[in-house]
């Protein structure tokens, strides 16, 4: 697949901009727009309290602005957030998909209740992206069970399992990371 000119870049629960290290997905940002790419990266609303509608008329705010070569980068419970746009089978349809750990319905975080459950809806995956990706670790604590086996297996997704990753964010040493950014930029 070709280099897309377009990004929405989108954070979870709590946002990126907590802590001392950098996030990937704020690293991420920057190289792409150093290669000349228009990236979106808003911040979702109520990010410490998060709803799914406003969650979702946002993406949907974004989705209308941006061109058809758009590629999707989520992280956590914005992953959560595509599969339920997925699930409403929106005319919108985008280049590719990047879903980067997933929290299970089990995480016990009460924060996260409305935007469970999840839609496993399989067509409507299909239908929202030309390429979509799941990218989770083996011992994910926001996951327990796995999301390949949550996620990847019951829709049909390919899936890269990063062994020893945990939730994927800096905490668990993910700033800089080379090879999510070319997953966004070329697929696999």
């Amino acid at each position: 697949m070709t280099e897309s000119s377009a990004y929405l870049i989108l954070h979870g629960w709590m946002g990126n901009w907590m802590g001392n290290q950098p996030h990937w997905q704020t690293w991420l940002a920057g190289r792409l727009i150093d290669r000349g790419a228009v990236v979106h990266y808003p911040i979702l609303p109520d990010f410490e309290e998060p709803h799914l509608e406003d969650w979702m008329a946002l993406l949907d705010r974004e989705l209308a602005a941006l061109p058809e070569d758009l590629v999707v980068v989520c992280h956590s419970l914005a992953v959560i957030l595509w599969m339920h746009h997925a699930s409403r089978r929106s005319d919108r349809h985008v280049a590719r998909a990047v879903l980067v750990a997933p929290p299970s319905p089990t995480t016990g975080v009460e924060e996260l209740a409305d935007f469970f459950p999840v839609p496993f809806d399989p067509e409507g995956i299909v239908a929202a992206a030309d390429e979509t990706v799941l990218v989770c670790s083996d011992d994910d604590p926001y996951c327990l069970g796995g999301a390949g086996a949550l996620f990847g297996v019951p829709l049909g997704i390919e899936t890269v399992v990063i062994e020893g990753g945990r939730h994927l964010n800096p905490e668990a040493g993910f700033g800089p990371w080379p090879a999510i950014e070319q997953m966004a930029v070329a697929g696999g």
